[in-house]
């Protein structure tokens, strides 16, 4: 449970309490716990602006989230990343497509979802990705658990039409997360 309290806190950058126990569907007591136990060993630090609180990782605790991971480390972890990255650039491009519509007066006018097709496009293009998620995620799971319900998230997210926004489990936040958790897994850098 220490690796996933941990780790719940390196993958969502800045957490309250709730949030860090959702994460993994841990006890909230128990968690709640840890996290002050890892801010004694100052692995975490908790920190207010703006009405909100929260925990982040500090440098120490990053590297004993690395340290407790490098015991995940697996050939098919490395194998799905592979298939990964180049799913990683479509989503890229998928988002900007989103957030930016091209005109010829403007390469960069952000889109106003007023072209349905373009929009539709990126959707299906969105959908096409969810559909290859859903295997690597089995792939994963098989031998980490922990990475369950990436590819249920992005679905739902994708639902909703929620592609890029910050404040929801958006198709980007979520995708944002699996690359994250899959790097810090392996132990390579962005």
């Amino acid at each position: 449970m220490s690796l996933l309290v941990l780790h719940a806190v390196r993958l969502l950058g800045f957490a309250d309490n709730a949030a860090v126990a959702a994460r993994f569907d841990l006890d909230p007591a128990m968690a709640g716990e840890l996290l002050l136990d890892f801010q004694a060993y100052g692995w975490v630090s908790w920190s207010e602006f703006a009405g909100l609180g929260g925990w982040s990782l500090t440098e120490a605790g990053r590297a004993e989230n690395e340290r407790l991971l490098a015991a995940e480390r697996s050939p098919v972890v490395e194998s799905v990343y592979d298939d990964f990255l180049p799913l990683n650039g479509r989503l890229q491009a998928a988002c900007t497509n989103w957030q930016l519509r091209p005109t010829t007066a403007d390469a960069l006018a952000a889109n106003d979802h007023t072209d349905a097709v373009w929009d539709e496009q990126v959707l299906g293009e969105l959908a096409a990705i969810a559909q290859q998620l859903t295997p690597l995620v089995a792939r994963l799971t098989a031998v980490l658990p922990r990475f369950q319900g990436y590819d249920t998230r992005f679905q739902h997210a994708l639902a909703q039409q929620w592609v890029d926004g910050t404040s929801v489990d958006s198709c980007h936040r979520v995708w944002f997360e699996l690359h994250e958790d899959l790097i810090a897994t392996l132990g390579v850098r962005r």
